[in-house]
């Protein structure tokens, strides 16, 4: 199977999740994608249906042909053609649905050999994927292995978790070639000069998947003085996440703790807004801090490169992302910003 056969194949994957999605937005569908679908939410309380929903448009947009061949132009094609492949470990993380379907995807289009496995918190949306592909073309069988037990037998590790996992990784496979990551923060820039749709927007890159992937925005830095009653009524349109109970205990316990200890905060209702310099906010809290100069903006991005995976703002810094994005990346949009493509294509 060349590289020709798997673009196709994969481009026929993302039509297949197009019709079906359309079919499920119009409660005509009894697929196997709805069962997929209701059994994920069953297994994993996190993983409510309009996050799934979301994940699966995500997937099936950039599995489009032209958006797969853009992607690959400015690589050496003859790269992706391999006379022997390695057989490269995927650990997967659970923290969103299909969140490593893109190491899924890098892998197979380079012609090399999955070994995943799986999180237990996501354990049948990939599956499910892998199978409708071999559909298309069996010749994917040999190209893509599930594995319930302990990886052996591989060439390179791809793994993805947390930075107390990331030691484990490391230690397990550190000898051989791989990726490992680790936590990494998303912030969001304000002017104080920002539209109604754009803070409905940066809502999105928020409050998608309840704030818990890496490219959910944690922490905001704001002007000196903003008023935050925009921000708060573009949020509103998410108060429905208040009704996961694990998000609503979360927003609960620590707003419970803001006031024994008296410290002050902006409550939406569903997310509390908290002063604090810490990237990192428990779910339910977004932290935020404000600025005096953009220059201090600059510095303190520049100084945290390493642990910045999306720094979203409009027309205020270079190289940032807009409003609404941060959860809607492109394929050339790699995790830690290490070309997954460049890996596997040399080993």
């Amino acid at each position: 199977m060349n590289l020709k056969d798997r673009l196709f194949a994969f481009s026929q994957l993302g039509n297949f999740l197009k019709t079906e999605l359309q079919n499920l937005s119009n409660n005509n569908s009894n697929s196997d994608l709805e069962k997929i679908v209701t059994e994920a939410t069953q297994q994993n309380s996190w993983f409510d249906r309009s996050s799934l929903l979301f994940a699966l448009k995500q997937t099936a947009e950039y599995l489009q042909k032209e958006k797969l061949y853009q992607w690959l132009k400015p690589y050496d094609l003859k790269a992706f053609e391999v006379a022997h492949p390695k057989r490269i470990a995927l650990i997967m993380a659970g923290n969103l649905p299909i969140v490593g379907f893109h190491d899924f995807l890098c892998v197979i289009i380079c012609g090399h050999k999955a070994i995943i496995k799986m999180s237990s918190q996501d354990k049948v949306l990939l599956p499910f994927l892998a199978h409708t592909l071999v559909k298309f073309n069996e010749g994917f069988k040999e190209l893509i292995h599930f594995e319930n037990e302990l990886i052996n037998g591989f060439d390179a590790v791809i793994a993805t978790g947390s930075n107390n996992s990331a030691r484990y990784f490391d230690y397990y496979f550190g000898k051989y070639p791989h990726i490992i990551r680790k936590n990494r923060s998303s912030i969001a820039i304000l002017s104080g000069n920002e539209t109604q749709e754009q803070l409905n927007l940066l809502a999105d890159d928020i409050c998608l998947f309840f704030g818990k992937g890496c490219r959910s925005v944690s922490h905001l830095f704001v002007p000196q003085g903003y008023n935050f009653t925009d921000l708060l009524n573009a949020l509103s349109k998410y108060a429905y996440i208040a009704n996961n109970t694990k998000f609503y205990n979360n927003y609960e316990y620590y707003k419970a703790i803001f006031i024994v200890n008296r410290e002050p905060f902006l409550d939406s209702g569903f997310i509390l807004l908290k002063h604090n310099y810490s990237l990192n906010a428990p779910i339910g809290v977004l932290n935020y801090e404000f600025y005096d100069n953009i220059s201090f903006v600059e510095s303190f991005i520049i100084k945290n490169k390493d642990i910045l995976q999306c720094v979203v703002a409009e027309s205020i810094l270079e190289n940032t992302i807009p409003f609404g994005s941060a959860q809607k990346p492109s394929l050339s949009d790699y995790a830690d910003n290490v070309d997954t493509l460049m890996f596997l294509t040399g080993l």
